[in-house]
């Protein structure tokens, strides 16, 4: 029966473990990144008790509580930051161009 010696044997098992955390690592990466966004476009309609704006390509877009609707009307262009939460597109911040 061959031996492998116990440093050697070692080694392996943790270049598997590194590598498998590696995998999961980068998958969790791309899954967040997949949740963010940014996007601009001319404003096509705003829906102040929504909190929402209509884009001209039809985005959809919720307007986050604490950021402020008074520069967001229709005609405006803007490049806005979102996250997806429960199935809609939440802006974190906004610029109006």
């Amino acid at each position: 029966m061959v031996q492998t010696p116990r440093h050697v044997a070692g080694r392996t098992s943790m270049t598997r473990i590194v590598g498998f955390a590696l995998v999961i690592a980068l998958a969790l990466v791309g899954a967040l990144g997949a949740l963010a966004g940014e996007t601009a476009g001319k404003i096509q309609s705003v829906d102040m008790s929504d909190r929402a704006v209509v884009l001209d390509d039809g985005t959809k877009l919720w307007v986050a509580e604490g950021l402020s609707l008074e520069q967001l009307r229709e005609g405006a262009r803007i490049k806005a930051s979102f996250e997806e939460r429960d199935g809609r597109n939440i802006v974190t911040a906004y610029e109006v161009e």
